[in-house]
């Protein structure tokens, strides 16, 4: 899901809070030599943890090298939305405390950092952008080093091998992943996503599925034009090939543990993933209580083509008829049942009763409207739960799984030799 959040337990870093300003901060200069570099970024990574090494500095594993130099030059870069730097910085502060940087190192990462851009983007080099790399670098590794230190989670970004692809649709693919370190994470929420195609890109995906016995992840990923991850990642990536993930997150969707009442879910588009992991869940500790709630998961699309995982939601609905109901709804499609005509919230309102809580997930024009009309048509907001999206600076922080939470609290990091990312 694109825009949805959730280390495996607590919240992104609150970029809005303190990552605005640097993005007000960077000049063009920064974004032109760094699109100039990205080409030769396996060469420059060599070059830049060579540096490190020569200095002393072996905290930084070669093979991770590279997504380092991606990921922290992109950031400095800028160029990318909010919901993007989001997700960077939500991926790359455990990483940093994970290694056991400290400010201390900031000087050496720069200089390092400024000698790589220089040599292999020599054309779009002046000394003011030399200025800009050094004082904005310094910038950055002090925004990531104040929101590594909130965090009560160490976890690192993690690669994972894409071990299946679906093609479901021409604009959808359901990938199948296999981290390499198995993720905890709770129904509903939502991790940081890389691909070597455009290492250093981070966007937000949901699994689609309950934590299974062999580890493995499914990511719903519908292609957004332009996009530079999603087109990626449904278009040319292969199985074989590996990503990475970042520790997941709250996004808003997580069931509330003190409501053990009846749910109303409501997807739009690939916001369907994060809910359809949420029944799945219910499915296991339904049977593991010996009770079940009733669950109500209403699937919007344009039109019965765009309806991309229908078997699995139909192998649900036939496995579990007593307590799931599954209703789909169609905008844009006249040879549908007129009763599955319609859009998502005016569905989500025909199924509404007091009690229930609603959770919705989908494009951010979706979550966006059912944050006005359904607390005006009278679903009280305590019971209405949204995916986040990220595209709103006043967005609040979400927190990462498994009960880690942001903390004021300065955590003792200890030195230690690189260890490869796993």
């Amino acid at each position: 899901m694109h825009t949805h959040l959730a280390s495996a337990q607590g919240q992104p870093p609150p970029m809005n809070a303190e990552g605005g300003a640097a993005t007000r901060l960077k000049p063009n200069g920064l974004h032109v030599s760094w699109t100039t570099l990205t080409p030769r970024i396996h060469h420059a990574s060599n070059y830049f943890w060579c540096l490190l090494a020569d200095r002393g500095m072996r905290l930084l594993p070669e093979r991770d090298a590279q997504l380092f130099l991606a990921t922290v030059g992109h950031l400095i870069a800028g160029g990318d939305n909010h919901a993007g730097r989001t997700a960077l910085l939500a991926a790359f502060a455990p990483t940093y405390r994970y290694l056991g940087l400290q400010p201390y190192h900031h000087q050496m990462l720069v200089d390092a950092l400024t000698a790589t851009v220089a040599r292999h983007a020599p054309t779009a080099w002046t000394s003011t952008i030399a200025d800009q790399w050094r004082r904005h670098g310094h910038h950055v590794l002090n925004l990531t080093h104040r929101a590594a230190h909130r965090l009560t989670t160490t976890l690192p970004w993690t690669p994972a091998q894409i071990i299946g692809r679906d093609p479901a649709t021409d604009t959808t693919t359901v990938l199948t992943l296999r981290p390499r370190r198995r993720l905890q994470y709770e129904p509903g929420q939502a991790l940081p996503v890389t691909t070597p195609h455009r290492p250093g890109t981070w966007r937000w995906y949901s699994p689609a599925n309950a934590p299974r016995p062999d580890g493995t992840i499914e990511l719903h990923v519908r292609a957004i034009p332009d996009g530079p991850v999603s087109p990626c990642l449904t278009h040319h990536a292969a199985v074989g090939e590996y990503v990475w993930l970042g520790p997941p997150y709250h996004a808003g969707l997580t069931l509330d543990p003190d409501h053990h009442g009846d749910l109303l879910l409501a997807a739009g588009g690939t916001g369907l993933a994060p809910l359809r992991a949420i029944v799945e869940h219910l499915t296991i500790t339904g049977a593991a209580n010996g009770r079940q709630r009733r669950v109500t998961l209403i699937v919007g699309a344009r039109t019965l083509e765009d309806l991309y995982d229908s078997i699995t939601l139909d192998t649900l609905q036939t496995a579990y008829p007593e307590w799931l109901t599954i209703r789909p709804t169609f905008t844009d499609d006249p040879l549908v049942d007129p009763a599955a005509q319609g859009d998502v919230l005016t569905a989500v309102l025909d199924h509404y009763r007091p009690g229930h809580h609603v959770h919705v997930a989908g494009p951010p024009a979706l979550i966006d409207h059912a944050r006005h009309r359904l607390p005006l048509a009278g679903i009280p907001a305590d019971h209405l739960h949204l995916a986040e999206t990220f595209t709103r600076p006043t967005a609040p922080a979400v927190e990462p799984a498994g009960g880690t939470r942001f903390s004021r609290r300065q955590d003792t990091i200890t030195r230690r030799k690189a260890t490869p990312l796993r």
